[in-house]
């Protein structure tokens, strides 16, 4: 009876000056022709490892990302998800046992990209942000069916522990509103915006308003701690 691996898969989510959300993918060598693929950050985890620590462990190795707020989103277990010819050659290459079962539990971050600068280790000969209209449709293993299934979580569980991390600490509600739209992909009507983020009861509104702007300087606001 062959055993059962568990791995991490990390759904980055990056928010750059044009206001376009990437994604941060690795690429690797699949043979010894120096083919390659794209792929999430991802790999097994140890023996000794919680999720979350071996979430952290798995992205800091292969991008040099770390200090990310993490959320576990969903778990991928189909047995069939690691067997594509594709990616067999690449578990031959770097797995004892290519042919065991590997569960994946996937977990998503939302960053500011001029935070973070990816730097590929491990396995991975490169680690870039790519737009998410430009994500090519064969990533590695069922990295495209995770990909989906994370931003399909982030635009049902719009989570502001994760919004939090693309505003700077003060904000205002035009800016909160037009981030809900780039992540939502759809126009939200000003007043029902506002008046179910009051609903949350999370922002804080301060007795600060904005400097140098040609219009009414807005109020800011903050995230309760």
């Amino acid at each position: 009876m062959s055993l059962i691996n568990l791995s991490i898969d990390c759904v980055v989510l990056g928010f750059d000056e044009d206001q376009k959300l990437k994604v941060l993918l690795i690429r690797k060598f699949v043979n010894e022709k120096n083919d390659f693929q794209f792929a999430l950050p991802g790999d097994l985890l140890g023996l000794d490892e919680d999720l979350l620590s071996g979430g952290k462990r798995i992205l800091k190795s292969l991008t040099s990302l770390e200090d990310i707020y993490l959320k576990q989103f969903y778990t991928f277990g189909n047995p069939d998800r690691t067997k594509q010819n594709k990616d067999q050659s690449w578990l031959n290459m770097y797995r004892k046992k290519p042919n065991e079962r590997v569960i994946t539990v996937g977990y998503i971050a939302l960053v500011k990209m001029e935070d973070y600068t990816p730097q590929p280790s491990s396995f991975a000969i490169d680690a870039q942000w790519v737009e998410l209209d430009k994500v090519s449709c064969d990533l590695a293993f069922d990295h495209n069916e995770i990909l989906d299934k994370g931003i399909k979580y982030l635009r049902k569980e719009l989570d502001h522990q994760l919004i939090s991390n693309l505003l700077p600490s003060r904000f205002t509600l035009s800016q909160l509103q037009k981030l809900y739209e780039i992540l939502l992909d759809e126009k939200l009507d000003k007043r029902n915006f506002r008046k179910n983020v009051s609903k949350d009861n999370l922002l804080v509104k301060t007795d600060e308003k904005q400097k140098g702007v040609a219009h009414k300087p807005a109020h800011l606001y903050t995230y309760k701690s």
